[in-house]
């Protein structure tokens, strides 16, 4: 609830399961114990530029076991002097306060569990499982199509054979046609009938007259 002009949180629900709350950038000046109340495991709130002028209005925060990050940035309190020691004295259980821990130690860029970054990471990496098995499929689709241009091809070479072999059969049969019709007519019909298995009439004259 970034610059909303809120006045006070007064109206904010019960959540139970909330842990990091954004606040910033509006006119909030006290009235911090409901979220004691209605947000009991906080673990991160942001106050920065709110109206929050002196260190007691943080008193109902001591409420907030779980409360370990809190940022004031540009809110008038943080022009009081010891205003680090004062606030790391009033609330114990606190780890950083604006960014930094008590002995000036920065904080990490973000809490993943409050951010919600595990869930990121498990959505990212389910789309990239999701991705492998795509490729995967992408790959088998190849390999098959692969197969199957194999396969057209040795049917094509195999057709490119039989049609050789027909065309030198065609040949043979036109080069013995062509040297019958250089025999002489005679010779040409006595072929025939040898080829047919009958003999030729004249022979079989000069067989009666032996």
């Amino acid at each position: 609830m970034i610059n909303i002009n809120l006045l006070s949180v007064s109206n904010l629900p019960k959540l139970n399961k909330l842990r990091k709350l954004e606040l910033s950038d509006n006119r909030i000046s006290g009235g911090l114990e409901v979220l004691a109340e209605r947000t009991p495991n906080l673990t991160h709130l942001n106050l920065s530029g709110n109206k929050i002028k002196d260190i007691n209005t943080l008193e109902p925060l001591k409420k907030l076991p779980n409360l370990h990050s809190l940022d004031l940035f540009n809110c008038e309190v943080t022009m009081l002097i010891n205003y680090r020691e004062s606030v790391f004295t009033l609330l114990p259980q606190l780890t950083y306060l604006d960014g930094f821990d008590a002995d000036d130690q920065e904080a990490p860029d973000s809490d993943p569990e409050a951010d919600g970054d595990g869930l990121e990471d498990e959505y990212e990496n389910g789309e990239e499982d999701d991705d492998d098995e795509e490729d995967d499929l992408d790959e088998e689709v190849i390999e098959d199509e692969e197969d199957e241009d194999d396969d057209l091809e040795g049917e094509e070479e195999e057709d490119g054979v039989d049609d050789e072999e027909d065309e030198e059969e065609d040949g043979e049969d036109d080069e013995e046609e062509e040297a019958d019709d250089d025999l002489p007519r005679g010779e040409k019909r006595k072929r025939n009938l040898e080829d047919e298995g009958e003999e030729d009439p004249e022979d079989e004259e000069d067989d009666e007259d032996d």
